[in-house]
């Protein structure tokens, strides 16, 4: 039974999206027959074999039901009681995970400014003092978010330079890659070329934004940096019955560069959305618009009167990013279409000349 408009489309999140229909077919292929369940299933054998081809040999995978789960669960295996991760201001671990990483698993969070998104070396060791302080928690891992909350990308260099700084300081990093299929369409290389070779311990390995269905894992690509990851996934309540079900819909992103292509089309309609605005601007037909961060995934980010984005929000749903700078974000999908952009930024254009 249908109740919603499969026409209405929104800017607000990549989550808004459903789920791709190769996805789906992926899902009903999978749903024949009885498989083991909690993960000695084919498919989830299948998926260790991908993630090796794709991040190394030495790669294990956790499937898990979403990103907070899978952050959760890496960081708490990631380090003893009295560790500490160091993180941007606006990491999701941070500002949009309801507390989980301090309430569920008691980790202190260190918290870092940010260039562009981005942490560098010099921004993290802000933070990374007090080893060996009995008064001050220790910090053991650095998370950076690829790509980064506000759509920007590290390159592998950077990725390499953060994990060699960690490293030297005796610390671990952990990749929050709620966006890395985005991330991988934008930078045109390997998935292992700004993680594994670049250094990185652990990634969190997207893809509901990605469109799937609830399906995320924990991809560890350092066998030291992570302890005890099959019992912490059931504690945190991350421990699928039916994992084929999740296995199956990761696998589908790898199979004939589905995850890429996808990626692809959601990266090239926030770059459409954010040139056709700058047409418009430039032709003197759009004012008081301004983008506040680099366009190289699939957000876009601009600074717009609050009565104008409450305006528009009446027709087409987003967030506000900063509302106290007047800070809007506009997001792509998948399934965004060019028409889709086309008739969003005829509203956007119709709402500022009003």
């Amino acid at each position: 039974m249908r109740i919603h408009d499969p026409h209405w489309r929104g800017f607000a999140s990549d989550n808004y999206s459903g789920v791709h229909p190769e996805v789906l077919q992926a899902l009903a292929d999978a749903n024949e027959g009885h498989q083991i369940a909690y993960g000695e299933d084919q498919y989830t054998e299948a998926l260790t074999t991908t993630i090796r081809e794709h991040f190394g040999p030495q790669a294990e995978v956790f499937p898990v039901f979403n990103g907070t789960g899978a952050n959760v669960t890496a960081l708490t295996a990631m380090m003893p009681r009295w560790g500490a991760v160091i993180c941007s201001t606006m990491a999701h671990i941070h500002t949009d995970e309801g507390g989980a990483p301090e309430r569920v698993s008691g980790l202190k969070l260190f918290t870092v400014e940010h260039e562009g998104g981005k942490l560098t070396p010099d921004i993290v060791a802000t933070q990374a003092y007090g080893f060996g302080d009995e008064h001050r928690a220790q910090p053991m891992v650095v998370s950076i978010t690829q790509s980064s909350e506000v759509g920007t990308v590290y390159t592998p260099n950077e990725v390499k330079a953060l994990a060699d700084y960690a490293h030297s300081q005796n610390m671990l990093l952990h990749m929050d890659g709620a966006r890395l299929w985005n991330a991988a369409a934008s930078l045109g290389v390997p998935f292992a070329d700004f993680t594994t070779k670049a250094g990185v311990d652990v990634v969190s390995l997207g893809g509901t934004k990605n469109g799937l269905l609830g399906a995320e894992a924990v991809v560890v690509l350092n066998p030291d940096a992570a302890e005890g990851l099959i019992y912490l996934r059931k504690l945190n309540m991350q421990l699928s019955s039916k994992m084929r079900f999740t296995s199956a819909q990761l696998l589908a992103l790898f199979e004939n560069s589905l995850g890429i292509n996808s990626a692809k089309r959601a990266n090239a309609m926030a770059t459409l959305l954010r040139s056709s605005l700058e047409e418009r601007m430039h032709a003197g037909r759009i004012t008081k618009l301004e983008f506040s961060y680099p366009t190289q995934s699939n957000g876009v980010f601009a600074l717009i009167d609050l009565e104008v984005a409450n305006r528009l929000r009446q027709k087409v749903r987003f967030y506000d990013w900063d509302q106290a700078r007047g800070e809007v974000r506009w997001m792509c999908s998948f399934d965004t279409t060019e028409a889709d952009i086309e008739g969003f930024v005829d509203l956007i254009e119709k709402e500022l000349q009003a």
